[in-house]
């Protein structure tokens, strides 16, 4: 049997370059009516420009059909219909290769040697939770997935600035938000010496109180290379907390932990040039850290040429005039509607429970990521000030009720074979996976498993060498895919008895299904551990 892991990319690319030269003409299906009769396709009217006649050679045809290299998925037909070429896929084959590698196409392979060094500054971590404003708390959680993204495909990463505020630790303790508290030793001394740099800076005239001195900054703006800037941009008033940032943004770059970065040889000092700082922001906060990120440049020689500003649009709650409200208020108003929900669904008694309470935390936690994170982080976002239920099918409870549900499953799986009803799992090699072919199992390998770790790489695809000063990052794309999983996912479930009569003759079938279950299980941990979520047992 062939090994290596499948992918859509490289089946894409090969299916292309047996086209020939020109424009890509072939896509993938995701729809599920289409999935019935094809898996790729190949437009008429992209075959029409493709090629003179519009008439495919009989060459392309052949080799279409013998398919093959790293990663490309085994092809069992590709025939002319009224919509273009129609390709179907080896289904079986395929459903064996992925499903007896699960590891592989649910856990991102990190790389043999050392990845980028990213640095990602949050300048709204510096206030009281109490101050922070949903834009803030928006870029906060951006900032906090992609930290974890990136990591988990072998970037090093450091955060800033580290949390010295005690309220602000806490807060997001509960919001799950892995973040450094402070350490104060070496950011104070490298203050000190960006304050004995910034005494050699003529002062300028009267200034107000507690400014140590006026900078100018138009001349950075106006050069070719600081492209992006707000032309607006002037002078700057220098505090002693404004260069205390900057000495804590000198840090992050200049001195890397050895244990997170082996790459570096003798000690933790690394070269600026290879590093890659990220500035998330709100859209309030834009222009004071471009004047920030100005200023760094002014004083500091080392000050890396590669950063980047991911501004995150602005958050409003419907109902609420002002955008007056906060960051905990909207944790409290939907934690709350995540209590009276499952009081609803369970009964005032399981929700009094104990046990329960974390349970709530963590489905507050996800109402609020999902919505945070569901959009395009540089697009407005209105956040509703409705009640919340698990059937929203676009939720953040939706997602991990499903995720529940598998783990009911397979907590019904080993509960029938503690009781003699079924064997123990047998052998992935010796499982017989022809016997999948309900249209909702392909659906959930093609559209789910199989291009799962495709999508969690677009996350991470940072364009360091766009020109300009913004950078677009889609931290949306792990939502979304994780909501349509659970809807693809609740439709075979409802419809599909999974755990079926204990019968001999069925449990082929039946273990077939259950392995198919176990990838889109790992695939679900995996994306929910992006958010820094934990899959709940219950719900």
């Amino acid at each position: 049997m062939a090994t290596g892991r499948l992918g859509v990319g490289e089946t894409l690319q090969a299916l292309n370059a047996a086209v020939g030269p020109g424009n890509p003409v072939w896509f993938k299906e995701t729809h599920a009516r289409h999935l019935r009769v094809r898996d790729f396709l190949a437009p008429r009217n992209a075959l029409q420009t493709h090629f003179r006649d519009g008439q495919v050679p009989q060459s392309v045809f052949q080799a279409v059909a013998c398919l093959q290299g790293p990663g490309v998925a085994p092809v069992w037909r590709c025939a002319p219909t009224s919509a273009g070429l129609s390709l179907q896929l080896q289904r079986p084959a395929v459903f064996e290769r992925v499903l007896g590698a699960v590891a592989s196409y649910a856990t991102p392979a990190k790389p043999a040697s050392s990845g980028p060094r990213v640095v990602l500054h949050c300048p709204a971590l510096r206030c009281r939770p109490d101050a922070l404003r949903l834009s803030q708390l928006r870029a906060v959680l951006v900032a906090d997935h992609l930290a974890r993204t990136l990591r988990a495909h072998g970037v090093c990463v450091r955060l800033v600035p580290s949390v010295r505020e005690r309220h602000m630790s806490t807060f997001l303790q509960q919001l799950r938000v892995d973040w450094p508290t402070a350490s104060e030793s070496t950011t104070e001394t490298l203050k000190s010496w960006m304050l004995a740099e910034f005494t050699s800076v003529p002062a300028g005239k009267a200034l107000p109180p507690g400014v140590l001195g006026r900078l100018c900054l138009k001349k950075l703006v106006e050069e070719d290379c600081r492209a992006g800037y707000d032309p607006s941009i002037d002078n700057c008033l220098v505090t002693e907390d404004l260069l205390s940032i900057l000495s804590e943004l000198q840090e992050a770059v200049c001195h890397w932990p050895k244990d997170s970065y082996p790459g570096l040889a003798g000690d933790s000092d690394a070269n600026t040039d290879g590093c890659m700082v990220i500035h998330v922001v709100s859209c309030e906060e834009e222009f004071q850290q471009q004047k920030l990120d100005l200023l760094w440049q002014k004083l500091d020689d080392q000050a890396p040429v590669k950063q980047k500003h991911l501004v995150c649009g602005p958050v409003k709650v419907a109902g609420v005039p002002g955008n007056l409200m906060t960051a905990p208020e909207y944790y409290k108003l939907r934690h709350g509607q995540v209590y009276k929900a499952s009081v609803l669904k369970h009964g005032g008694a399981l929700a009094q429970d104990p046990a329960w309470t974390d349970t709530f935390e963590i489905l507050s936690v996800a109402t609020i990521k999902f919505e945070m994170l569901s959009t395009a982080p540089q697009s407005q976002l209105l956040l509703a000030n409705s009640t919340i239920s698990t059937k929203g099918t676009k939720s953040g409870t939706f997602v991990m009720y499903n995720c529940a549900r598998l783990a009911t499953l397979f907590e019904g799986y080993k509960h029938g074979m503690e009781q003699g009803l079924y064997p123990t799992f047998p052998l992935v090699s010796s499982l017989d996976f022809s016997l999948l072919h309900d249209e909702g199992e392909w659906l959930l390998l093609f559209n789910s498993v199989l291009p799962f770790l495709d999508q969690l790489n677009q996350t991470v695809s940072l364009a360091s060498t766009t020109p300009g000063l913004h950078i677009t990052v889609r931290t949306e794309m792990v939502c979304k895919f994780l909501v349509q999983l659970s809807m693809d996912f609740s439709s075979y479930y409802n419809r599909v008895h999974i755990l079926g009569e204990p019968r001999p003759h069925l449990f082929g079938q039946m273990f077939a299904r259950l392995q198919l279950l176990r990838a889109v299980r790992e695939v679900f941990h995996t994306g929910l551990a992006m958010l820094g979520l934990p899959p709940l047992s219950r719900i």
